[in-house]
Formats: C-alpha cells, sequence, structure tokens
C-alpha cells in the first residue's frame, strides 16, 4: 500500500553478487522497539542531504599497477601471482589489496563509472570456504550495487583481466557479517574476472516496468547498507533511485506505473529520513517527511519520523500536534503513544523552566510578597480592636446615664 512504505529489516542480507534484499522477515507496518520504524522506505533528490555526508571512498582512477616492470606478462600469470610486490594498496591503509592473475587488454579498457560491467565472480573466506560464485554478474559501476570491495576495484580492471582481490570485513559484510555462511568481521578473497563494459540504458528510454525494476534494485541495495549500519552508503543507494524516478522519461507510462513508481519514491523517502535521522542531520530528514507528506498526507511513518525531528530539536509545541495525528490514523500503536508520553512530560517541563526563568527575570514576586502576608493581617485587626473598644465605651455612658437618672 502506497501509504505505508517500507524500510529496513533484520533480515540477513543479500549475496555477495546480486545486491538484492533477502525475503521480509517483519510486517513492514510495525514500528521498530527502539522508537523508529525499521523498515527501509524513500531517499530524495536533494543534493544538500548528500554534501552534508562524508564522501564515499573512491579509488578515482590511478594508474595501472607496476605489475608489468616487476614480472614480464610472458612468465604466466601464476607466477606474476607469487610475487608480493604485485599486490596493489587500493586505498592506501592496508585493508584492500588487489593483485593481477592475469592481464588484460590494458588500462584503456577499463570500465568508467556508471557503465554496466559483467564479471565472473568468486568469494572465499580466510579458510577457503565458497561463499559466492557467479559466472556473470553484472552491475552498475559505483554505484555501490555489489560489495564495496569489488565496486572500488573493478575500476582498476582491464578487459579479460583476472585479479585477486583481498579485503577487510570493512568492505564486505562488515560486523554485521551474512547468515549463515559469512561470519561476522570475515576477510573475503575475491576472483574476479572482467568480462565486459557497456554504457547504462538512458534513464529516457526506460519502460515504465524497467524503470520500476531499476528503482527497486537501488532501493533494496538501500536497506541493505540500512541494515548493516552503513547510512552514508544507504542514502547514496536511496538518491540513486530517486534520480531514476526523477528522470524525464520519452515513453508514455500507464496510470498503474505512475502510480508504483510514487509508492517506490515515497518508500525511499522514509527510508532517506530514517538513515538522515540515524546521522542526526534533522533539517534533511525533516525535509524528506515533508516530500513524503505532499504526496501522502496521512503517511504515519512520514508523521512519526517528522515528530521525532521536531523533538529532537526541542520544538516540543509542534511535535506533539504531528504524533496526535499520527496516533489517531493508528491508536494502537504502542510506539507512537510511548514518544507521544515523552513529549507531553518533556513540553510540560520545558514550561516549568521557562516559568522560572520569567519569574528571575522579573524578580521573585514570592519572596517580595512574603512579608506582606503579615501586612495583610494590620488592616483586619485595627477595626475589631477599635469595635471592641468602641463598644466598651457605648456600654459605660449607657451605665453612667442609668445610674445619673436613678439618683435623680
Amino acid at each position: 500500500m502506497a501509504s505505508s512504505g517500507e524500510e529496513p529489516r533484520s533480515g540477513s542480507p543479500g549475496r555477495a553478487g546480486t545486491g538484492t534484499e533477502p525475503s521480509p522477515t517483519a510486517d513492514a507496518a510495525q514500528l521498530d522497539a527502539a522508537e523508529d520504524f525499521e523498515v527501509l522506505e524513500e531517499e530524495e533528490e536533494e543534493e544538500e542531504d548528500l554534501s552534508e555526508l562524508p564522501p564515499l571512498e573512491d579509488v578515482g582512477r590511478p594508474p595501472a599497477p607496476p605489475r608489468e616492470d616487476a614480472q614480464p606478462s610472458e612468465q604466466g600469470g601464476g607466477e606474476a601471482a607469487e610475487d608480493p610486490q604485485e599486490w596493489l594498496d587500493v586505498l592506501g591503509s592496508g585493508l584492500l589489496k588487489k593483485k593481477t592473475l592475469v592481464p588484460g587488454q590494458g588500462v584503456d579498457t577499463r570500465p568508467r563509472k556508471g557503465q554496466d560491467v559483467t564479471v565472473r565472480l568468486k568469494a572465499t573466506l580466510e579458510d577457503g570456504s565458497v561463499v559466492e560464485e557467479n559466472p556473470a554478474l553484472t552491475f552498475t559501476l559505483g554505484d555501490c550495487d555489489v560489495l564495496q570491495a569489488l565496486d572500488l576495484c573493478a575500476q582498476l580492471l582491464e578487459m579479460g583481466e583476472t585479479a585477486l582481490i583481498v579485503s577487510d570485513a570493512k568492505y564486505c559484510y562488515g560486523a554485521q557479517g551474512r547468515s549463515p555462511d559469512v561470519p561476522p568481521n570475515a576477510a573475503l578473497t575475491l576472483e574476479v574476472e572482467l568480462l565486459g563494459a557497456r554504457d547504462a540504458p538512458d534513464l529516457e528510454l526506460l519502460s515504465g516496468k524497467e524503470k520500476i525494476e531499476l528503482a527497486n534494485r537501488k532501493r533494496e541495495r538501500g536497506n541493505f547498507f540500512y541494515q548493516q549500519a552503513d547510512y552514508v552508503l544507504a542514502i547514496n543507494s536511496y538518491d540513486i533511485a530517486l534520480k531514476v524516478i526523477g528522470s524525464s522519461s520519452k515513453v508514455d507510462f500507464s496510470p498503474d506505473e505512475e502510480a508504483e513508481l510514487l509508492d517506490v519514491k515515497v518508500k525511499c523517502l522514509n527510508n532517506l529520513a530514517a538513515s538522515q535521522l540515524k546521522l542526526d542531520h534533522y533539517e534533511a530528514a525533516l525535509k524528506s517527511c515533508n516530500l513524503v507528506l505532499e504526496h501522502q498526507p496521512g503517511n504515519i511513518k512520514a508523521l512519526f519520523r517528522k515528530g521525532k525531528v521536531l523533538a529532537q530539536q526541542g520544538e516540543y509545541r509542534e511535535a506533539i500536534p504531528i504524533l496526535k495525528a499520527a496516533l489517531k490514523l493508528e491508536p494502537s500503536n504502542k510506539t507512537i503513544h510511548a514518544e507521544l508520553s515523552k513529549l507531553v512530560k518533556k513540553h510540560a517541563d520545558q514550561k516549568n523552566v521557562e516559568t522560572e526563568m520569567y519569574r528571575k527575570m522579573l524578580g521573585n514576586p514570592r519572596a517580595a510578597g512574603a512579608p506582606g502576608k503579615c501586612e495583610d493581617k494590620l488592616p483586619w485587626s485595627i477595626p475589631w480592636k477599635w469595635l471592641f473598644g468602641a463598644t466598651a465605651i457605648a456600654l459605660g455612658g449607657v451605665a453612667l446615664s442609668v445610674v445619673i437618672a436613678a439618683r435623680n
């Protein structure tokens, strides 16, 4: 349903080469117990969002590795593979290294970012266990559609080249691993052969179905990165998906295709907001939520996240009615209940603090008024005393008059 959206789930990530997501393990309509919807949904085309994030690690297009000078190619790829000097430290940190096993057709045949490349892939653990084999894996270079280790090193492959890539877990499956075959913090060795490279299809010429499928693949990749707690790369994938959706088209789409594209856009924007919240990018997250609400004013996830963003900024007065609106749409949602109760208390505390602050600014009326309570009794005590005295004098006068009259 368009209004429900989808977020990152807690299931295991996709296979090494595919970049796809596993089947859902939780209902997308549920809120995460940690006060957030943990189902990825949408990302927006705003450049400012990505400009606030640290840049993605990129190797650019460095010069060819020195393998040709160190070892003649006619001695065979096997001998070259044994020479430790053949290893190229791709990032300069020792965490990602590449070595040529079979030379390619020259530096000029290296693929460019944005092209669709096809490789043969074999991934193994340090103990030699094979965890992935794909004879013809195709992905868009530079979009992080596959393991980051493969995406970075594929830029250095020459056509026909076979290379060995040794990568730290940071550029593979990280601390999460991939159940059941890749343990947490596991380094991988990739054997890769570049089979082909071609320009990516023109987005303007994609049919509605093709555009939907492409956008969903990018969104699902973002979900994978969200599960890995790599929110920067998650935002990158959602941004790419949104650019696909927002690209101009020379092809007419059916009403159903238009509706489905809008649904994918809303999902990406909602998931973008979730990722931005994780990075404390509140202004960007607020803008993403507002874009969702422009299309779907009753989107519960967008309302919930917008309320959380405003609460994080201390805007309790504005956040409370937004969360009340979300709760009205889903009265049984315990997470919204909890968040709303917490904000109401914080708002009350905030008002008490403001009241005390104003009292101090204007002087403490209680301290100044304390002596006044004693003074308030004075006006009342004087009339009673005077009244008693006046009564006594009057009675005395009457008695004297009686006595005088009796004598006479």
